[in-house]
């Protein structure tokens, strides 16, 4: 049986879920999804500027794993941004910095990814790595701006 994923402590609240490119509706795009925690070890990386251990730290993780996790979201990122797709941010085993990450800790957000889902070399060049966004329930009945002006 493999080791429960280990819940990362994300500081502060996420308000915006996607993103995606001006002037094309989302019924036409494709998407990838960036995890929570993989956002979070953006923000204290790149946006923050701190180094891998303290930033690990922060996210109650180890160096090694937070270094896996900034370079999935980082490979996710720029697949998105290159070709032109939407990002989606849900999911992973994440619990708030008030709650921390022991016995008391929230149960995960959208389910963690357990061993068997580790990233390997040329996730990101598959055809399959995007998903249709028209098909989800939350643009059956969303207007885009974009397109209107």
């Amino acid at each position: 049986m493999p080791r429960p994923c280990k819940y990362r402590t994300v500081h502060g609240e996420i308000s915006v879920r996607f993103f995606k490119p001006q002037g094309v509706p989302m019924r036409d795009l494709q998407g990838l999804t960036l995890g929570v925690d993989g956002l979070e070890a953006l923000r204290l990386a790149d946006a923050e500027g701190l180094e891998h251990a303290a930033a690990a730290e922060m996210m109650g993780i180890s160096r090694p794993t937070f270094s896996r996790l900034l370079a999935s979201a980082r490979a996710t990122t720029a697949t998105a941004l290159s070709r032109g797709w939407a990002i989606r941010i849900e999911g992973g085993a994440v619990a708030p910095a008030a709650q921390g990450t022991g016995e008391n800790a929230l149960p995960p957000v959208g389910g963690g990814r357990g061993r068997g889902l580790r990233r390997r070399r040329g996730h990101c060049g598959r055809a399959g790595a995007a998903v249709p966004l028209a098909d989800a329930p939350e643009f059956q009945e969303e207007e885009d701006d974009d397109a209107q002006s």
